[in-house]
C-alpha cells in the first residue's frame, strides 16, 4: 500500500514541476466598417495561436491596417479619426468559454461589436508578462513596427497610465475624451488619426467607480453617437493569471448570436473525448494498480505453518 501511494505522489510532483506555459488573455480588434483596412473580407477572424505582446502588436499593424493609421507614411490613407486602445485587467481565455462571466457587461459588449462590425479580428491567446505594462509593451511594438515613424504626438493617454514623459496629454474623465472626439468628428483636415490609449481602471478619480464593462459600454456607444471614423483595440491584462496549459479552446465571442449557440457550447468535441478518455483510463489504471499492490502485501503478509501436527486423541 505504501509502495502505490508513493508512485502516485511521484506523479503529482512530476505534474507540478512540469514546464508551465504562458500565462495568456485574449484581445479584440474591430471596426464597425471596413474603412479599406483589408481588400478581404475580415470579420470574425479569429487567431487561435498564442501569440506574445510584440507579435499582436505586428498583427494590428499589418493584418488590422493600424500601420497606416500610426506609422509616418507618405502618400498613406488615414480614412479613420479615432482609434483607441482600450487595456482591460478582468477577462482571462478561459472566461471565453464560460456561460456566465463575472463582468457581464464586458462579455456582451466585446461580443456584440466582434459579431456586428464589418471589420473584427480576435487573439484568444496573448502571453503576457507581468515585467511590463501591457500599455508600454504595445506602444513599444509599435514604434518598432513602424521603423520609429510613430507618431507620438497625436497619442493621448487616461491618467490612470503608467507612461511616462513631457508633454503627455492625459484625460482625467470621460468628459475630456468626448471632447477630443466631437472635435474630430467631420473637422480633420489634416487627417491625422488620434490614438487614444485607455488604461485599466480608467481614471484616477472616478465617481462612483464602475466596472471595466460599464467602461467599455460607455467608450463604444460614446464613439457611436458621435459619428466619428473609429476603430477599437481591446487587450487584456489580468493581475492574476492562470496555467492555460488545459484551457479550453475558447470560441464563446466567435458564436453568432443564434439559438444554437447555447447548444454547441456544451459539446464534447473529438479532442475532448479523447482527453477525458485518457484521463479516465488513467484514474482506472491507478486504482487497479493500488489494488494489485494492496493484494500481494495481503498475501505476503499470510504467516501460513509449513506442516500441522497429526490431531492427538
Amino acid at each position: 500500500m505504501a509502495a502505490a501511494w508513493a508512485v502516485l505522489a511521484v506523479m503529482l510532483v512530476a505534474a507540478r514541476v512540469a514546464p508551465a506555459a504562458p500565462a495568456v488573455a485574449p484581445a479584440f480588434l474591430w471596426a464597425p466598417k471596413n474603412y479599406g483596412f483589408c481588400s478581404n473580407e475580415a470579420k470574425e477572424v479569429v487567431h487561435y495561436q498564442t501569440i506574445s505582446q510584440n507579435s499582436l502588436a505586428k498583427s494590428v499593424l499589418q493584418e488590422g491596417g493600424w500601420s497606416n493609421l500610426v506609422c509616418s507614411r507618405d502618400g498613406a490613407q488615414k480614412n479613420v479619426d479615432v482609434a483607441v486602445v482600450f487595456l482591460g485587467s478582468k477577462l482571462r481565455s478561459s472566461d471565453l468559454s464560460e456561460d456566465k462571466q463575472d463582468d457581464q457587461a464586458l462579455a456582451n459588449t466585446l461580443k456584440l461589436s466582434f459579431t456586428s462590425s464589418e471589420f473584427s479580428m480576435a487573439f484568444p491567446y496573448v502571453a503576457m508578462s507581468d515585467d511590463e505594462k501591457l500599455e508600454n509593451s504595445l506602444l513599444a511594438g509599435f514604434a518598432e513596427s513602424c521603423n520609429n515613424g510613430f507618431e507620438g504626438n497625436h497619442i493621448t493617454y487616461t491618467d490612470t497610465c503608467t507612461v511616462s514623459g513631457q508633454d503627455l496629454k492625459k484625460h482625467h474623465n470621460m468628459d475630456s475624451i468626448r471632447d477630443l472626439v466631437m472635435s474630430r468628428t467631420g473637422n480633420n483636415p489634416s487627417r491625422q488619426t488620434d490614438l487614444i490609449v485607455f488604461c485599466s481602471g480608467g481614471f484616477e478619480d472616478l465617481d462612483p467607480a464602475k466596472s471595466e464593462g460599464e467602461l467599455v459600454s460607455e467608450l463604444v456607444d460614446m464613439l457611436k453617437k458621435s459619428g466619428t471614423k473609429y476603430t477599437v483595440l481591446y487587450a487584456s491584462q489580468p493581475s492574476v493569471l492562470e496555467n492555460p496549459s488545459n484551457l479550453p479552446l475558447g470560441r464563446y465571442l466567435a458564436e453568432k448570436t443564434n439559438n444554437n449557440t447555447k447548444a454547441s457550447l456544451g459539446k464534447c468535441d473529438g479532442e475532448c473525448l479523447v482527453k477525458s478518455t485518457l484521463l479516465e483510463g488513467s484514474f482506472v489504471g491507478i486504482v487497479l494498480l493500488i489494488i494489485l499492490i494492496s493484494g500481494l502485501k495481503c498475501m505476503m503478509g499470510i504467516d501460513t505453518p509449513s506442516r500441522f501436527e497429526a490431531p492427538q486423541e
